[in-house]
């Protein structure tokens, strides 16, 4: 459920909704708009933080750390990863067919 939450996030950031440097409104009220445990926000927030689209800062929340133009190229590589996943492939066969491409 998380990722699904990280998904509209992603999305958000991408069609350009939530912009770099934008704060976002708190962990519960998103969970509120969404339907879904506050807890279940948390984890996606931390989860695109890590994936450095956004930023924690304490005393000013969450904010958005990322461009649009990084957020498409993630969402693509995620998307690769899971059709790789789907065909058998691991991470390591994986990285080595990207750094053979031209």
């Amino acid at each position: 459920m998380f990722e699904q939450v990280a998904a509209e996030i992603r999305r958000a950031i991408l069609d350009g909704e939530a912009k770099p440097g934008e704060r976002l409104p708190p962990a519960r009220d998103l969970a509120a708009e969404l339907g879904v445990n506050s807890n279940t926000v948390l984890r996606a927030l931390r989860l695109l933080r890590d994936e450095g689209l956004l930023e924690f800062r304490r005393g000013r929340g969450v904010t958005v750390a990322g461009t649009p133009e990084r957020a498409a190229v993630l969402a693509k590589a995620l998307e690769l990863v899971d059709v790789a996943r789907t065909h058998g492939y691991r991470r390591e066969e994986l990285v080595r067919l990207i750094e053979g491409l031209p």
